[in-house]
């Protein structure tokens, strides 16, 4: 492995590492929240869903409305989005630390 491939590997670690907040989210939930306000709160962010059959999906939250929730570049699916219905939502699990 020649000295600069070493190098430029150490950099991208150290900016990768360095990068404030990256891959993290806040996650603050209110009283009079709901699966509605916490997925809009999450928009254009990563997440993921428990659905009530036990089937997770994990995407970024596209679009969110009074019904549904509109998912894109889905895990594992990467060339597909998903449309879920909010009553299908058991959890929303978001990445809080690195």
């Amino acid at each position: 492995m020649a000295m600069r491939d070493v190098v430029a590997g150490v950099a991208m670690a150290v900016a990768i590492g360095l990068a404030p907040g990256a891959g993290a989210a806040e996650l603050k939930v209110q009283p009079a929240d709901s699966v509605e306000t916490v997925l809009a709160a999450q928009k254009g962010k990563r997440a993921s869903l428990r659905l009530r059959s036990g089937q997770e999906i994990t995407g970024t939250v596209a679009q969110v409305t009074g019904k549904l929730v509109q998912v894109s570049a889905v895990a594992g699916r990467e060339f597909f989005d998903a449309v879920v219905p909010l009553e299908a939502i058991e959890a929303v699990l978001v990445r809080t630390r690195d």
